[in-house]
């Protein structure tokens, strides 16, 4: 998208702080300040920052948002973040908004999703929040891209956000309900990949979790030579195990892909009888199948 608006994409990957154990932390992921402001220059537009992040699940704290906005106020540069898994947020972590911190309103979009706080994802629905002389931009494209809009499916969310919203302080509103269930999912997931001899990356935000399945050790050397690691395995894994992930290269840079080819990507925002479905196949992982 930023090569059909006539730009030039700059990658920048997390990372990884390596730790002895057999779990790691999506906080074990970092941005390097000396690469970021290498990065930037007088041609540089905007940066795009996503947290909580998919699909690490890194929240970012306020020591590293502040990096990232003495940049953009350095290089008087737009920042789009994408915060859509804002509610996702599980217990020792603070989502803070990177528009908050001085100087960065002017000069911020935040997006949101409605799709990822009420779990209701096929209804397409989300908003853009910044500074008017921004969102006018924003308004334009809306106007030309759009014939109509979901106008019932509108009104249920603001019906559902003045809801919770007049309840915020309550510890039975939505948006803080949704992440203590969730939280008790993802230590399920963890304990049990764990106890199959895989490597999972703990999520601090957001219903995914990367897996490292180096330890594994699966011979994948017969099917398409073209194709990275993850790919291949998780196509073997969905033929051979009935169990499907998401390969992690889909979201890296083309620098980047051989790095993280190694690991893939679990969704446990799950109805507890898929999660023990997943459970009994992962246990039953090294029997031969029928």
């Amino acid at each position: 998208m930023v090569k059909m608006a006539g730009g030039k994409p700059v990658f920048i990957p997390l990372r990884y702080k390596t730790v002895i154990g057999n779990s790691a932390s999506s906080a074990d992921w970092v941005l390097d300040a000396t690469e970021l402001a290498s990065k930037f220059n007088s041609r540089t537009k905007a940066i795009l920052l996503n947290t909580p992040h998919n699909p690490i699940g890194k929240v970012f704290t306020k020591e590293e948002l502040q990096v990232i906005a003495d940049l953009c106020i350095k290089h008087d540069t737009l920042c789009f973040s994408d915060e859509v898994y804002e509610w996702l947020v599980y217990k020792g972590n603070k989502h803070i908004k990177i528009a908050t911190l001085p100087g960065m309103w002017e000069r911020t979009i935040t997006i949101g999703s409605a799709g990822k706080t009420y779990s209701v994802t096929g209804w397409k629905l989300g908003w853009s929040i910044g500074p008017q002389h921004l969102i006018k931009h924003l308004q334009v494209v809306q106007q030309n891209t759009l014939y109509t809009c979901p106008t019932p499916l509108q009104e249920a969310l603001a019906q559902a956000l003045w809801i919770d919203f007049k309840r915020m302080d309550d510890p039975d509103c939505y948006f803080y309900s949704l992440s203590r269930e969730l939280e008790g999912k993802r230590n399920r997931m963890a304990q049990l990949l764990q106890e199959v001899g895989l490597k999972p990356v703990i999520p601090d935000g957001g219903y995914f979790m990367i897996v490292d399945v180096s330890a594994l050790n699966v011979d994948l050397s017969d099917m398409e030579a073209n194709q990275h690691y993850d790919y291949k395995f998780v196509k073997w894994m969905i033929k051979s195990k009935k169990l499907s992930a998401i390969p992690l290269t889909a979201f890296c840079g083309p620098d980047t892909k051989k790095q993280f080819e190694k690991y893939i990507r679990f969704c446990f925002i799950k109805q507890d009888s898929t999660l023990d479905a997943a459970e009994v196949i992962l246990k039953n992982w090294n029997k031969p199948t029928s």
